[in-house]
């Protein structure tokens, strides 16, 4: 009988560490994707996100253009600056900079704000998808 409970509590401890592996291979952007596509997005594309990369908007206050490489710059394995504030901002590209994209609550909380400060709106799935993916191959 204490076999039987033992053999459970291996068994029970064997896949709850599975579950936790899997859990922490879980890809953020992946899942944001899955997530983009379920509200209507179509294919997501790296090209269509370079192009809102470099889409200017103006700023209906200031009138000066804003475009998310004003902070961030052309080359997303190199620091940026924040054009209002000039704090430094880590490069984006997650080949040079591993903790970028790694985390899906800082992926959304970014994309919500910085969409709001470039574009003056919320970006759609369809956009941030493709803006995901572009960076996500840098």
């Amino acid at each position: 009988m204490r076999r039987t409970s033992f053999l459970g509590r291996v068994a029970l401890s064997l896949l709850l560490a599975s579950a936790v592996a899997s859990n922490a291979a879980a890809d953020p952007v992946d899942d944001l994707l899955k997530d983009f596509a379920a509200q209507g997005a179509g294919n997501f594309s790296a090209q269509a996100g370079e192009r809102l990369w470099d889409h200017a908007v103006t700023d209906p206050k200031s009138g000066e253009a804003r475009r998310c490489s004003l902070c961030h710059g052309d080359d997303l394995r190199r620091s940026g600056k924040h054009a209002t504030t000039g704090k430094a901002i880590e490069p984006l590209a997650p080949s040079v900079n591993p903790k970028r994209l790694s985390n899906r609550a800082d992926i959304e909380k970014w994309l919500l704000r910085n969409c709001k400060w470039t574009l003056g709106r919320e970006c759609t799935p369809q956009e941030k998808g493709d803006v995901l993916l572009m960076i996500r191959a840098r």
